[in-house]
């Protein structure tokens, strides 16, 4: 895969600025222009409303590989009265924005990301001709978890759902079948959810969003020993199959991110799944929906293997050490997170944690 060039402001000067902004419009212009590929433009601002003492911000990025479905087109951000940079996470190869301020100062940080996306769908009706991938490089996909255990209740339930099945692809399409059928979108679940996946297998609530939901996929699919993992993004443009739950307008996408999900066969390589969104769509179309409703149908068949790319990819990371934390590590990196001397800041809490985001399609 191309290794991204990335476009880094270190400084805060307007000279800086000013060079960043020209290397980024720079960037826009080597933008594909392949049939199928859209161009985004995403702006994250977080304020910290409570500082004390040294405070960190981190920002998620998207992917520092080029896949099928997305490629960077370069990131820039700043940091008034702070220092920032850019690290890559080494096993999962998340791209983070960090940023530390000085006790005294008002921690304000700001980002601004081109990618290219196009709808991805692979055909399973066919031969594949991937490349196989190492075993190095799938290893972190079949690991368990804090949250995504791959024994007791997890692979109790994914025996029983593989039992008499024996190709991964026939494995795999029995646990989307089952999470579809056996789990319920909550909306009173906070944010896109936690990922607890032992904790909803053991209570018997198999209910969440987005990062529950599509984790109990990866956890089960891990458990028959199929490489699997989440993406965590964000949703920047309206859905074309006909759900406007499946989408976002643009502008305002501060409450729009979004898990998805992926498992892996040697011969096809990455295959894209959403399972939560075929019960997003039961639960917010029209009122509510039947799973046998048409619309619910034709969205269930889609999202096993293909993916509408309205979206925008951050990484696959799990239990995620952020870099220059003093607390452990996230269970997953999909919203901005902040430290300060009083400790680790409730992301999804508006009285101490501010951020917004914005995204626009450029072309």
């Amino acid at each position: 895969m191309r290794r991204r060039n990335f476009l880094c402001l270190m400084g805060t000067t307007a000279g800086a600025l000013a060079s960043a902004r020209a290397r980024a419009a720079s960037a826009s212009r080597r933008a594909p222009r392949d049939e199928g590929w859209r161009t985004f433009e995403v702006t994250t601002r977080v304020d910290v409303l409570k500082p004390a003492g040294n405070t960190v911000v981190w920002l998620p990025l998207p992917l520092a590989d080029d896949t099928p479905w997305q490629r960077s087109l370069g990131n820039l951000w700043n940091a008034d009265g702070g220092r920032a940079g850019q690290t890559l996470d080494p096993v999962y190869r998340t791209s983070i924005v960090w940023a530390e301020f000085p006790d005294g100062t008002k921690p304000v940080l700001t980002s601004t990301s081109r990618v290219a996306t196009r709808d991805f769908s692979v055909d399973l009706t066919k031969p594949g001709t991937a490349q196989p991938e190492s075993a190095a490089a799938l290893a972190p996909y079949l690991r368990p978890s804090a949250f995504l255990p791959t024994d007791g209740a997890v692979k109790l339930t994914s025996a029983k759902i593989a039992q008499g099945l024996g190709s991964d692809l026939d494995k795999a399409r029995a646990i989307y079948q089952w999470v579809v059928e056996n789990t319920h979108r909550d909306p009173k679940t906070r944010g896109c959810g936690t990922g607890d996946v032992r904790s909803m297998l053991e209570g018997g609530v198999l209910g969440g969003k987005c990062a529950d939901l599509n984790a109990l996929f990866v956890a089960l699919a891990r458990a028959e020993g199929i490489p699997a993992r989440d993406v965590y993004g964000l949703r920047v443009a309206p859905s074309a199959l006909g759900a406007k739950s499946l989408g976002r307008e643009g502008g305002d996408v501060t409450r729009a991110q979004h898990c998805r999900a992926e498992f892996y066969l040697p011969t096809h390589g990455w295959v894209p799944v959403d399972p939560a969104d075929v019960r997003k769509v039961v639960l917010e179309e029209d009122g509510g929906k039947a799973l046998d409703d048409p619309m619910v149908a034709a969205v269930r068949a889609r999202l096993f293997g293909s993916w509408e790319m309205n979206w925008v990819a951050y990484n696959y990371a799990h239990d995620l050490v952020l870099p220059g934390a003093k607390r452990g590590p996230v269970p997953f990196f999909m919203y901005p997170q902040a430290e300060t001397a009083d400790g680790r800041l409730d992301s999804l809490d508006a009285e101490a944690f501010a951020y917004s985001i914005s995204a626009r399609e450029l072309s």
